[in-house]
C-alpha cells in the first residue's frame, strides 16, 4: 500500500514558522516520523510540498496512478481552494485533511475548510501527530474497506 502525504503553502517553514502555534518540529522531522510509522504499518509513504495550488492539483491527479489514499495538509489552501476540493473529489482516492493547529480555534476564517467535505475525516490540533493520526486512521481505513 501507498499512501501519498501533500503538504500546502508554508509547510516548508515548519520549525521557525510561528512556533508557539505550529510547534519545532520541520517538515523533514515529520518526514522522518511518518517514515518510521509507515514501517511499522509495513506501508509506503510518498511526499510532496508545494507552495503553488496547481502543483498540489497535479499531485492529487497523480496520485490515483499508484497510490491507495491521500493525507492532505492543504494548509492556507483549506479555505479557498475549489481547485484542491475537486481535485480530491475527482481521483476518487480516500482523503484525510490534517491540520497541525486546531482551525476552529483560530481566526474565523480558518473554521471553514473547503476540501473536508470529500475527505473521509479530519484531524486538527494535535501539532505534528495530527500526521500520525491522520495515516494510522486512512491505513485502517482502507484496510476495513
Amino acid at each position: 500500500m501507498k499512501i501519498i502525504v501533500i503538504n500546502g503553502p508554508n509547510i516548508n517553514l515548519l520549525g521557525t514558522r510561528e512556533p508557539e502555534i505550529y510547534g519545532s518540529l520541520t517538515l523533514d522531522d515529520i518526514t522522518k516520523n511518518l517514515n518510521a510509522e509507515a514501517a511499522k504499518l509495513n506501508i509506503e509513504l510518498e511526499f510532496f510540498q508545494s507552495n503553488v495550488e496547481g502543483e498540489i492539483v497535479n499531485a492529487i491527479q497523480n496520485a490515483k496512478n499508484d497510490c491507495s489514499g491521500i493525507v492532505i495538509n492543504p494548509a492556507a489552501y483549506t479555505h479557498t481552494s475549489v481547485a484542491i476540493r475537486d481535485a480530491i473529489a475527482a481521483v476518487g482516492l480516500p482523503c484525510v485533511e490534517i491540520h497541525i493547529s486546531n482551525i476552529h480555534n483560530r481566526e474565523e476564517f480558518r473554521k471553514n475548510s473547503l476540501t473536508a467535505p470529500v475527505c473521509i475525516g479530519q484531524i486538527t490540533g494535535f501539532g505534528a501527530d495530527s500526521y500520525k493520526l491522520g495515516l494510522i486512521g486512512l491505513v485502517n481505513y482502507i484496510k476495513a474497506a
